[in-house]
């Protein structure tokens, strides 16, 4: 696991160095909050609520449907949209819809440059768009899960919630790290070298 968890986070840290953009695909119910913090702490995107077909492979699409998200949020944002209560539980109840599916993505802007996977059996269709694609797919990949189509994969436990939250703190800090190179900054601390990363953060899951 670690070896391939350092190749993963190189990976993940040349992405970001290079302004690219990092997709965390998390839907099942333990890893939904911590995919989600995990992305948005490193300014990446995510969905954590359920997959849509074609996400990736009919972006066009999608975007349609962003822009209705967006043209929702601007509208009941305002004070005087001339709109009945009646209209406005619905238009809020629409935006409720979409925000849970796209709220995630609805800055991204265009697809994404690598996909980190948690629980590869699950977000198979994620993956499969993505190597359609040719996306990178960076996946944690349990003992029950099938590694085809991940490009860079994590040995490790995709159920846990502790694991998981390892994973995606590995990979955040990462992120940030590509982000800051990228940025130009000369300086050097612990999340750019990727081996001290892994073993700083593994203690935390390491029986005491």
């Amino acid at each position: 696991t670690v070896p391939l968890i350092n190749d993963a986070l190189k990976v993940l840290r040349d992405v970001a160095a290079g302004g690219g953009r990092v997709l965390f695909v998390g839907t099942k119910r333990q890893a939904q909050k911590i995919v989600a913090e995990s992305a948005i702490n490193c300014g990446q995107y995510f969905m954590n609520h359920r997959w849509l077909g074609g996400t990736l492979t009919n972006w066009s699409t999608i975007s349609k449907s962003i822009d209705r998200l967006k043209g929702y949020d601007e509208l009941l944002a305002k004070d005087d949209s001339g709109l009945t209560k009646k209209e406005i539980v619905g238009i809020q109840r629409q935006k409720n819809k979409l925000e849970a599916s796209l709220g995630g993505i609805k800055d991204m802007s265009g697809v994404p440059d690598a996909l980190f996977v948690i629980d590869t059996n699950k977000e198979h269709i994620a993956i499969k768009e993505a190597n359609v694609l040719n996306i990178p797919v960076i996946a944690v990949v349990d003992s029950n899960s099938n590694p085809d189509g991940v490009d860079y994969p994590i040995p490790g436990n995709d159920d846990a919630t502790r694991s998981i939250s390892l994973y995606c703190r590995l990979v955040s800090e990462s992120i940030l790290d590509g982000l800051k190179d990228g940025f130009g900054s000369s300086e050097k601390d612990l999340g750019a070298d990727p081996e001290a990363l892994v073993e700083e953060n593994i203690k935390s899951i390491k029986p005491s």
